[in-house]
């Protein structure tokens, strides 16, 4: 599949940027945004090897925000430009070129979430968001979008989600957890006490 980096988004006449008026339409576009920049698995694998310093983590959420800003500050925003900010924050956050047009996608996919939330069509960002949601339950380290409620469900707080999530984490700790010893049975069938190992 093809993808044009020509595809644009242009304010109204009168309107010095594309941001929404409406606050929670801006903050599901902000989400989109930030689910689109989570899919990129070229910055994915940066992140979780380290490539970026202690603060890889921290750099792909300042990457959403710069191109979020693109969308304040700017009339017209095409892929073409969100493209390169992709690649130029690769190269300087995390030392690597990306020469696999795999940002292509990523920025054409923001601009169609900006023409679906100015339609207030969120059915591809809701399916982003769950298998999001899907996916940080299956990882031992979460990284979490820092946002202050669910835009697409107000009524369900982040913090629920966080404690769920926190304890998956326990439950993968406790198996790193020594297993207790086998008894030891003697000729007769009796059970031998074992001296205790300190505890760590």
């Amino acid at each position: 599949m093809e993808f044009d980096e020509t595809v644009y988004v242009e304010a109204g006449p009168g309107v010095k940027n594309l941001t929404f008026n409406d606050e929670k339409q801006q903050a599901r576009f902000e989400l989109a945004v930030a689910m689109m920049v989570y899919k990129w698995d070229d910055l994915q694998i940066a992140v979780e090897n380290g490539w970026g310093g202690p603060e890889s983590a921290d750099k792909r959420d300042w990457l959403t925000a710069v191109i979020i800003n693109l969308f304040k500050s700017e009339k017209v925003v095409d892929a073409a430009i969100i493209e390169e900010t992709m690649l130029y924050a690769m190269v300087d956050e995390f030392d690597t070129t990306v020469e696999d047009e795999s940002a292509l996608p990523i920025a054409v996919g923001i601009i169609d979430r900006y023409k679906e939330c100015a339609e207030n069509n969120y059915s591809v960002l809701e399916e982003l968001y769950v298998k999001w949601n899907e996916k940080q339950r299956h990882r031992h380290h979460v990284q979490h979008v820092h946002v202050e409620e669910d835009p697409l469900n107000p009524d369900s707080s982040v913090d629920e989600e966080e404690e769920e999530v926190e304890e998956l984490v326990d439950e993968d700790e406790n198996m790193d957890e020594p297993s207790k010893p086998e008894p030891v049975v003697d000729e007769d069938g009796f059970e031998l006490v074992q001296k205790k190992g300190g505890r760590r």
